[in-house]
């Protein structure tokens, strides 16, 4: 098994976290990661992207142009890298960023109103863990267990404190996530 995964959206939507949490849970769960941040000189609010390659294999670089899966957060990320998903692959968009949204149809498509659901649950902080929990609910690439260990490896020991409403988050994620077209 190996996912070829790129995560896109504005700077400070915790997309880098995100990528930093999925790379450390799967290196948790003894399999081969690459994790590679990609941002502008803006930082918050210009655009941030990151691939994750989780394998059972070595991995041979960690430069890729065509993705398993893409998680977009943003419309300006969804017109870069919609056409990079490779056919049978996996789009999860959120609503809120995506004006014109995903068109393929030679790829699974989902969408999590991630955005709207943190805001309601006054979880805004947790948002980019809703969107990895419905990402894990639809291709489970590593366990709830080892997201808890990622967590803990990559949160900075002063923000431990905010694992149980992280996991939290993960379960709401896992809960909304709507299918919007699969093969």
């Amino acid at each position: 098994m190996t996912e070829e995964i790129i995560i896109a959206g504005f700077g400070g939507q915790g997309v880098l976290s995100m990528g930093k949490i999925l790379a450390y849970s799967g290196a948790m769960q003894d399999k081969e990661v690459s994790w590679m941040p990609s941002y502008g000189p803006e930082m918050r609010g210009g655009t941030a992207n990151v691939s994750v390659i989780i394998s059972d294999e070595r991995i041979s670089s960690p430069i890729i142009s065509q993705f398993d899966t893409a998680i977009i957060l943003n419309q300006q990320s969804l017109d870069k890298f919609q056409s990079a998903v490779k056919p049978g692959g996996i789009l999860l968009y959120d609503p809120n960023g995506v004006f014109n949204p995903p068109t393929r149809k030679d790829i699974n498509i989902y969408k999590v109103a991630a955005t709207e659901k943190a805001s309601e649950l006054g979880m805004a902080k947790v948002f980019n863990m809703i969107v990895l929990g419905a990402f894990l609910q639809v291709k489970p690439v590593v366990t709830e267990e080892f997201i808890e260990k990622g967590l803990l490896k990559s949160l900075p020991e002063r923000h431990h404190k905010m694992i149980p409403e992280n996991l939290k988050a993960v379960q709401t994620g896992k809960a909304i996530v709507e299918t919007v077209h699969v093969l």
